[in-house]
């Protein structure tokens, strides 16, 4: 999830678990504690950046971590408070404000690495990375427990409520999730498409509105669903599926092509760009429901940059020039189903 979600996560742990004994101190260092996973960024640049993708949410995101810093973290404060609180307190308040980061970010659609160091990244594909209808009730909690007094039972009850709601509110995700899946072969049917082998993840901001995403015969396949509407075959994509050019490029040193199918699952697309290509990870969807189905850049991807028929450098790549195209409204009336466009299927060849 975003920084700011874990930063409300962190901190309602902290006082969940200290807030009677710590006060405010529990908000503010379990807030601290929720963050630190997400500090492996700064390690990022160090690494070519398809090893980078990997890296991020790898070792700091598993319960290894945790059981190892958790400890470390909680000594330091333990002397920075002059053994004012039990070190037993600090210990419980940084292990479950740690921990409890990659448990969320195993329900977002990249997932973590949470039994590091075996290489399985752990992911629900059930909430989108921001999703302001978990974040701001959950948020708006926190700050009402920060002006309550520590020894107020309202400032426990909120707090809970707050914790519940996020719970709650995740379970409803695999939920629909789980829904949408089981029905995801007669959506694909009713576009005039057999499915193969499928995955279903959250449209950006919302769990109301779903992508599916499926292979076959050589190609991807796409539908937005909507709870609130019956399908709207008209959000059809379709993309190559670019095996054989993906095994096929030639690269100067480490050949990551294998590396990029496993990062994507085997859902890319790879497209040339002049002489050099533009590898995309269609599991992030692309721009088409933002931009009211005008543009079919995928979100997220990398540039590979060729010279002599080799690639020798490699570059992130995110939507670009799609971003100057998004229409909100439209994109909230896909969501909840009041508009629909006649739109041909969408070939991106």
């Amino acid at each position: 999830m975003d920084s700011l979600t874990q930063i409300i996560l962190g901190a309602a742990v902290g006082e969940a678990a200290v807030g009677k004994r710590f006060g405010n101190k529990a908000l503010l260092w379990g807030a601290i504690g929720g963050t630190i996973p997400d500090l492996d960024v700064f390690l990022q640049s160090f690494f070519h950046p398809v090893d980078a993708m990997l890296v991020h949410r790898g070792f700091s995101h598993s319960l290894l971590f945790a059981l190892l810093f958790s400890p470390v973290f909680a000594w330091l404060c333990f002397r920075l408070y002059k053994r004012k609180f039990e070190f037993n307190d600090w210990w419980n308040l940084f292990f479950l404000s740690i921990v409890t980061h990659p448990m969320l970010d195993m329900f977002t659609n990249y997932g973590t690495q949470f039994l590091w160091p075996f290489d399985y990244r752990i992911t629900f594909n059930t909430v989108f990375v921001i999703d302001p209808l978990y974040t701001l009730p959950f948020g708006l909690c926190v700050l009402v427990v920060l002006v309550l007094k520590k020894q107020s039972e309202l400032r426990r009850h909120i707090n809970n409520f707050g914790l519940i709601f996020s719970t709650l509110y995740l379970v409803w995700g695999v939920g629909v999730k789980l829904f949408v899946l089981s029905e995801s072969e007669k959506y694909f049917e009713e576009a005039g498409i057999k499915s193969g082998r499928t995955m279903v993840t959250p449209m950006p901001l919302t769990s109301f509105y779903w992508m599916l995403l499926t292979e076959k015969d050589n190609q991807y396949y796409l539908l937005s669903k909507s709870i609130f509407a019956p399908l709207d075959t008209n959000s059809l994509q379709q993309f190559p599926k670019n095996v054989q050019e993906m095994n096929a490029l030639k690269w100067q040193g480490v050949n990551y092509s294998p590396k990029l199918r496993s990062i994507s699952n085997d859902y890319f697309l790879l497209k040339k760009e002049g002489e050099n290509w533009l590898f995309s990870d269609l599991r992030f969807g692309t721009a088409y429901e933002m931009t009211k189905r005008q543009s079919t850049d995928p979100v997220m991807g990398f540039r590979l940059i060729t010279e002599n028929n080799k690639i020798v450098r490699v570059e992130r790549h995110r939507m670009g020039r799609a971003w100057q195209r998004i229409e909100f409204g439209a994109y909230w009336d896909f969501v909840f189903g009041r508009k629909k466009l006649s739109t041909p299927i969408q070939k991106n060849l």
